[in-house]
């Protein structure tokens, strides 16, 4: 590179001091009204508009737009919130001097900076904390989380080349294309005109270079989700062994799962046939699920008896909601209720049945 083309460069990058453009987010300032209330004003408050250029939704979560002075490094913040759909504005009323002129459309966010109403600073920051740059021109540009600077009027500090053109109590300034032109220069992107606040339920406006809608058709598409209640078991089949008149045998777990999805719930109700040749103290004990309630009298592990059809069964419990994703688990044990008794020698079998109820 030669010397003289050097040279040149330098003067360039010292007269036009590189800025703090809009950032990958795609958002920007859109447009700046600083009469608000002021004699003859065009609306009764300042205000602040913001454009997503973009081609996906940006959270502003977190975020601020912030206001100095003229000549100012004193930066006051308004906090934001929510999202910004691509193509879409978001309004943030600010300061009113007195009640002249017409009320905003409804604002998404509110502040109560009093903007310059010629001259002044305004900067779209990914934080909450005040910024402190802006004393010469290009001097945000070295704060990371500026989004975008717009300066205007007599500003210290701006984008590019210039500041944006000086307000009055009937104009504001005005980004290109409805918001899409950001060359990174405040002078030439904004233009002076008569304020026209938009919200975040204005019209959408497309940038040129976004995809095209192409044709579309529509089908319309429906399920009918049954009803469901089901109980599975663990086990098929429970086996005590080889036991005496006298002994006890410990009971066995059993894990029963119920599935349902009715809003008003379930019951789990437990029956059974009857031993033969001669009955057995055959007894229940059970653990409910998050959300399931027993009863019976089956609090505290007891074993409760379990009722012979056709008697009516024992509730083990009740859930009052649907069932958990993969269903309820009810605990159980089944054992008996007092030692055997004196029976005949042989091979005793009795079928136990539980049952799930809609509420």
């Amino acid at each position: 590179m030669s010397r003289v083309l050097l040279l040149a460069l330098l003067a360039a990058l010292l007269l036009f001091p590189t800025a703090a453009r809009a950032g990958a987010a795609g958002v920007v300032v859109s447009q700046i009204y600083g009469g608000g209330g002021n004699a003859g004003a065009t609306f009764r408050n300042d205000f602040v508009e913001l454009f997503n250029g973009g081609s996906a939704p940006a959270d502003v979560s977190g975020w601020t737009v912030q206001y100095a002075t003229a000549a100012g490094t004193t930066w006051q913040t308004t906090a934001l919130s929510g999202t910004i759909a691509a193509g879409r504005y978001y309004l943030v009323q600010l300061a009113s001097n007195s009640d002249v002129g017409a009320a905003l459309p409804p604002a998404d966010a509110t502040g109560t900076s009093n903007l310059g109403g010629t001259s002044g600073k305004i900067a779209l920051v990914r934080g909450s904390a005040a910024i402190t740059c802006g004393a010469s021109a290009g001097s945000c540009s070295t704060e990371p989380l500026v989004e975008d600077l717009v300066g205007y009027g007599s500003a210290s500090d701006f984008e590019g080349a210039g500041s944006a053109a000086g307000l009055s109590n009937t104009s504001a300034a005005l980004r290109a294309n409805d918001g899409c032109t950001d060359t990174g220069d405040n002078a030439t992107d904004f233009s002076s005109g008569t304020p026209a606040p938009r919200n975040s339920a204005s019209s959408a406006h497309a940038c040129a270079g976004g995809a095209s809608p192409g044709p579309s058709g529509s089908v319309n598409v429906d399920l009918d989700v049954a009803s469901v209640l089901s109980v599975s078991l663990d086990r098929p089949s429970l086996s005590f062994g080889t036991f005496t008149f006298g002994d006890r045998p410990a009971p066995l777990p059993e894990r029963v799962t119920v599935s349902s999805n009715d809003a008003a719930g379930y019951s789990l109700v437990v029956a059974r046939t009857a031993f033969a040749p001669t009955d057995l103290p055959l007894a229940l004990s059970a653990t409910a699920p998050a959300g399931g309630a027993l009863g019976g009298g089956l609090s505290g592990g007891v074993l409760v008896p379990i009722p012979i059809i056709p008697a009516t069964g024992l509730t083990v419990g009740t859930k009052a909601a649907p069932s958990a994703a993969g269903g309820d688990v009810w605990a159980t044990s089944i054992g008996f209720s007092s030692s055997l008794p004196l029976v005949a020698t042989g091979r005793y079998t009795a079928t136990v049945t539980f049952t799930a109820l809609t509420r």
